[in-house]
């Protein structure tokens, strides 16, 4: 396609994602302002058709972040309506037992009917994330904040080592590359200070990450896939506010994970997954062991009579501490998931997201008004040390540090040891050497010959389900005459290397159905996508054993479009 003539737009502060640390700095921003009646423009650009369309999480909230934001968050209509009343962890030791570990076993972090907010609230919440972020959105843009859904940042504008903004992706372009009728071109948005808060594996955070060296000296990034479900259930089975957590079967030794089942409001219990996405064996499915494992008696008794109304699925960045890079660059920072600042010990990560994210609008206000350095004619691009110095005197990067062994030791030592040497550690206050795991996700990978083919049941219908119907419920939808977001560096890697040495893992670590092996009219094995499927997990990125597939965001507004998720 031809070279094409852009618009332009200016402002002070670009935030890229209206998830909750995006929209927490957005408003900080705004409320500094206003607190000393100054001219300040902030935008965000959320490539999800409305905010809270590609938001997935749990959620059990701590809200310890949003009282500092919005102190008066319950009479501004906050949605957070169900506290937890009651929580327990289970193992599960096979697809019919379990054994219910007593409170005095259960780390400190998986408790949520304690703790101390500055209220005196003194539990946590069972929320949808996606309607958490929607209400964001709300108190923002009253507080003057531009917010720009259906809009998706495809590139980094960097100049002279700065950032200087973000290029808006082209709409209306067909898959071979060319205009269509209706074509837009994608404008450029610049500004002083931009901030990365795509959620994790952003596709520009990956790049910085990159670009500016910001991971070295640090363990490789460690994630997890999340899938989840949104059940509608009897009023006789509703426990508003019960919170399950669990790990053990259907995972086995080649794999980490967890389980987790909420009962939310109207009715409603959110049930999930979390498989680590170190796991060796290249026969599992994530998909597949979350469908059997509801199949349990202890899921399964929650969700008889019930009927199943969403489903979603999402990368999580859990590597903590050891893996968090460096979140400061000339012009710019990371925030959020796009760094990694979720507390794994505690599966939580909103509320320090959104604490990176009133650090980070902190430290930028405090530049933007820097006297000498408007006298100088600098009123931007500088590298914002301050952050990291007020991020590491925070309670969140505090957090961080006192779980910073968490997720390696897992790895390591598997569930029962690992969790083993979380309790002792946490019981010590965090004074055993800490744990590094420094094989990257994509690298766990064994041959498939190593391994038996799994035969997962067939779904049921009533609890079990597949992909198909699973992906309907989503809601996603792409245009499908576009270019594939979903980037083969090398064509030939996925049927000529993946095929024979992994039996092609995408088939099975994608939640989505979007890659298969099929055959092709010379009867030979074809690898074809489905890009139109895909729900912005971002697996294949990360889990892909010849880190041969790049996803790139498509064409603004496509993808899931979660309700109440």
């Amino acid at each position: 396609m031809k070279q094409v003539e852009r618009d332009s737009m200016e402002f002070d502060v670009i935030i890229v994602g209206a998830g909750p640390a995006g929209l927490s700095a957005a408003a900080r921003l705004m409320q500094q302002a206003s607190e000393t009646d100054q001219e300040l423009s902030v935008c965000v650009v959320e490539k999800g058709s409305e905010v809270g369309a590609h938001i997935l999480s749990g959620a059990v909230f701590e809200p310890r972040a949003l009282e500092e934001l919005f102190p008066d968050w319950k009479e501004r209509g906050a949605p957070l309506t169900t506290p937890v009343t009651r929580d327990a962890l289970y193992l599960l030791k096979d697809d019919e037992k379990a054994q219910k570990l007593p409170d005095a076993l259960v780390p400190k972090s998986m408790h949520n009917t304690s703790g101390s907010m500055p209220s005196g609230d003194s539990r946590n919440f069972v929320i949808s994330a996606g309607n958490l972020c929607r209400w964001l959105a709300e108190q923002a843009e009253a507080l003057g904040v531009e917010i720009f859904p259906g809009f998706a940042a495809q590139e980094t504008i960097v100049e002279d080592g700065v950032v200087k903004g973000i290029l808006i992706g082209d709409m209306g372009v067909g898959a071979d590359g060319e205009p269509k009728d209706g074509y837009m071109p994608g404008m450029e948005l610049r500004a002083k200070y931009t901030f990365f808060a795509e959620g994790a594996r952003g596709h520009l955070g990956k790049r910085l990450i990159s670009q500016f060296g910001l991971d070295e000296g640090k363990d490789p990034q460690h994630y997890g896939i999340g899938l989840k479900e949104l059940w509608d259930i009897p009023a006789e089975q509703h426990e508003p506010g019960l919170v399950l957590h669990g790990s053990g079967w259907p995972l086995g030794k080649d794999a980490h994970g967890g389980w987790f089942l909420y009962h939310a409001e109207n009715q409603q219990v959110v049930v999930g997954l979390i498989m680590d996405l170190s796991y060796r064996n290249p026969w599992l499915s994530p998909f597949d062991e979350f469908q059997r494992l509801k199949h349990h008696p202890v899921l399964a008794k929650h969700l008889n009579d019930g009927k199943r109304v969403a489903y979603g699925a999402r990368a999580i960045t859990k590597g903590g501490l050891n893996c968090l890079p460096k979140m400061t660059f000339p012009g710019g920072l990371l925030i959020g998931c796009d760094a990694g600042t979720l507390n794994f010990a505690k599966i939580k990560g909103l509320h320090t997201a959104m604490k990176s994210g009133l650090v980070a609008a902190e430290a930028v206000f405090e530049a933007l008004n820097d006297h000498e350095a408007k006298a100088g004619g600098d009123e931007g691009g500088k590298e914002l040390t301050s952050f990291t110095d007020k991020w590491e005197a925070s309670w969140a990067f505090a957090e961080l540090k006192e779980s910073a062994s968490f997720g390696p030791a897992i790895h390591r030592y598997g569930t029962l040891g690992g969790g083993a040497y979380n309790f002792l550690d946490q019981l010590l206050g965090g004074k055993l050497p800490r744990v590094h795991d420094t094989t990257p996700d994509h690298a766990t990978l064994e041959p498939a010959s190593r391994f038996e083919k799994i035969d997962y049941p067939k779904p049921d219908g009533k609890l079990s389900f597949d992909k198909t119907s699973s992906v309907y419920l989503s809601n996603t939808n792409h245009e499908e005459d576009q270019p594939c977001h979903l980037r083969l560096d090398d064509p030939e890697v996925p049927i000529r290397d993946n095929l024979p040495e992994y039996g092609e893992p995408a088939q099975r670590y994608c939640p989505a159905g979007v890659y298969e092996v099929v055959e092709g009219k010379d009867g030979k094995p074809r690898f074809q996508i489905n890009f139109q499927n895909c729900v912005h997990c971002k697996t294949c990125d990360i889990k892909d054993p010849a880190q041969n597939i790049t996803w790139v965001a498509p064409e603004g507004g496509g993808g899931p479009n979660y309700p109440n998720m």
